[in-house]
């Protein structure tokens, strides 16, 4: 999940606006002490964009860079088992890459899954399923696996 294009033309179109005013001959010289706003603005070719969920919901992220990765309310089963130990299932999720797929004999018989990782700090996280051979297995056809080794849970926990 990253923003498209227009999005990141137009935080560069705020950032360029923000480094000619903070450049610019006519600010005058009491403001010269306070910070510019772009050294509030970090720009590197190798960060990705991430997408934030709502401060408002529980969230999941990720244990090692705390990029958030899903909201509860996209939790279907905690009786997962993953590669590591125990794992979630999510309908959907953010900040999340997908490598390719490869079949693979897991528990519950034989599935095209990719490995997913989180696209902050590349970390693997789990798996996508693309393909459930059984048809009992159907209903993982989309769906994402995140070991609880590689996540956190974020904002409204009691």
């Amino acid at each position: 999940y990253c923003f498209p294009q227009v999005a990141k033309n137009q935080l560069m179109q705020l950032y360029q606006t923000l480094f000619l005013y903070c450049n610019s001959s006519s600010a005058s010289p009491d403001t010269s002490e306070e910070p510019c706003p772009t050294d509030m603005v970090k720009m590197t070719k190798s960060k990705t964009f991430q997408a934030y969920l709502p401060t408002c919901h529980r969230t999941y992220s990720c244990i090692h860079c705390r990029a958030h990765l899903a909201n509860h309310d996209e939790l279907i089963s905690k009786s997962f088992q993953g590669s590591q130990g125990r794992a979630y299932l999510f309908n959907s999720v953010v900040n999340v890459g997908c490598g390719p797929a490869e079949e693979r004999v897991l528990l519950t018989g034989l599935h095209a899954v990719a490995d997913i990782y989180c696209e902050n700090c590349k970390t693997t996280l789990g798996w996508k399923y693309e393909h459930a051979f059984e048809s009992s297995q159907k209903y993982k056809e989309g769906k994402f696996i995140i070991e609880l080794a590689h996540m956190i849970k974020d904002n409204g926990w009691e």
